[in-house]
């Protein structure tokens, strides 16, 4: 699960395996293994990599399935405006 998360993540962000290791300061090799499940990050790499994506631990590990949106520093008719958004994505 964690593989498929961290790939699904980063095409996401329209990054590729070299621009990723970048941010997290490790090799595209490593990225690679990474998602081909041949290992698994530290815990350590872990948290670095869920505040990459802002996304849970739990979220990239597949113990839960649902993605937080971090608002943050909005204001309150922001965040409106955002629930207002996913609701209309939603519905199409």
């Amino acid at each position: 699960m964690f593989d498929e998360r961290i790939r699904e993540l980063r095409h996401s962000l329209g990054i590729n395996q070299v621009e990723f290791g970048k941010r997290l300061n490790v090799t595209k090799q490593c990225i690679s293994n990474w998602e081909n499940n041949n290992i698994m990050p530290s815990i350590d790499m872990l948290i670095r990599i869920s505040k990459t994506f802002s996304v849970s631990a739990d979220y990239l590990l597949g113990l839960e399935n649902r993605q937080t949106l971090d608002v943050s520093g909005l204001s309150a008719e922001q965040i409106l405006h955002l629930q207002a958004l996913i609701n209309d994505l939603k519905r199409n």
